[in-house]
């Protein structure tokens, strides 16, 4: 009897665009900013995004808008999250605490960038270099630029449905 193999290969990816913001600002801030200059209608998700890390959930917050009229899908996520970590060390006599803080990515392969844009459309309706320039004309950010998502090892983490 013939043995046969079921080759699942990997998955065909949805087309998206991903664009890294660099800017100090908040999350929410960051998404006010977008809504004023850019049109669009982000709103914060009831539920964030939670990654097990070293033992603790890490939450990244995540804003959508889904753009009807061009058939597109926006998501604005904030690739960086810093934790607290209070720990204890003997100074004296007394105990004392002393905190740390630990940065966690999203993406860590893009350590240096704070937002991140993933734009889904199905005709790539979206202008891309206009969006561009249209962010990076906002007074808070400092620049803004389209990743090449080929080189990305933790493209799982984009996954947001």
């Amino acid at each position: 009897m013939g043995h046969y193999k079921l080759d699942m290969g990997e998955e065909p990816e949805e087309p998206y665009t991903l664009i890294a913001i660099h800017c100090s600002e908040e999350a929410y801030k960051v998404a006010y900013l977008m809504n004023q200059h850019l049109n669009t209608r982000f709103k914060r998700r009831r539920v964030d995004i939670d990654f097990p890390s070293e033992g603790m959930m890490v939450t990244f917050p995540i804003f959508d808008f889904m753009d009807e009229f061009n058939y597109s899908q926006y998501y604005l996520v904030a690739n960086k999250c810093s934790i607290a970590e209070a720990g204890l060390q003997s100074s004296g006599g007394l105990f004392s605490e002393i905190g740390s803080e630990k940065d966690h990515f999203l993406l860590p392969e893009l350590k240096k960038v704070d937002y991140l844009l993933k734009i889904y459309s199905d005709f790539e309706t979206v202008p891309l270099q206009s969006l561009i320039s249209q962010i990076n004309n906002i007074d808070q950010i400092v620049s803004a630029y389209v990743v090449e998502t080929a080189n990305i090892k933790s493209k799982n983490n984009l996954i947001f449905d």
